[in-house]
């Protein structure tokens, strides 16, 4: 129920509205205001299915990444307000990083990665993605635009969006090939 209310509408009043209790009854079980939006954020993340990795030879690690930063910008898109909760790792639940680190093992077991190198092409692209992404539906729409104008002003932003993690995509794989090359030509 407060998931459908959204981070940035999230009172104490309008969560036990749509519970059915009293906002004093809620007072009793959470402290204040950020530690509910706090609940509600962990309760969201833990809902997005993160994409998984098929691993064969249909869908190499770009293709991958295009699709989990396509499904970062969805996510960010359905649910306003999120970003802080997820790109600050003080803002993050432990189940938040369980599920994050759950998801990195899972790409560096499927593309053959170090646990580091997966966690840190994940990162720098789910960084991006949802910073890039949270900024775009943030300032769409914002004044001064005409109401007409701002399916049109999204969807330019979104084409940008799109294009930069594309961009960001190939410049990962770039540094992550020639540190493996490094890395070979140590071993040697």
């Amino acid at each position: 129920m407060s998931i459908a209310i959204g981070l940035p509408g999230l009172t104490f009043v309008g969560v036990a509205a749509a519970l059915g209790v009293s906002h004093m009854a809620l007072y009793k079980h959470v402290p204040n205001i950020e530690a509910l939006k706090c609940l509600v954020a962990e309760e969201i993340f833990q809902r997005w299915e993160i994409p998984q990795a098929v691993g064969d030879a249909a869908e190499d690690l770009h293709a991958y990444l295009t699709r989990f930063a396509a499904s970062v910008q969805a996510f960010v898109k359905a649910h306003p307000g999120l970003t802080p909760y997820v790109i600050r790792r003080l803002a993050s639940t432990e189940a938040m990083i369980g599920k994050i680190n759950d998801h990195q093992a899972h790409i560096a077991q499927t593309y053959g990665l170090s646990l580091e190198q997966a966690r840190w092409v994940l990162s720098t692209v789910a960084f991006h993605g949802f910073a890039v992404a949270d900024t775009v539906y943030t300032v769409s729409g914002r004044e001064p635009v005409l109401e007409a104008d701002r399916v049109g002003e999204e969807s330019e932003m979104e084409v940008e969006l799109e294009g930069g993690m594309k961009a960001l995509i190939v410049g990962v794989l770039v540094i992550l090939g020639a540190g493996k090359e490094l890395s070979a030509k140590l071993e040697a």
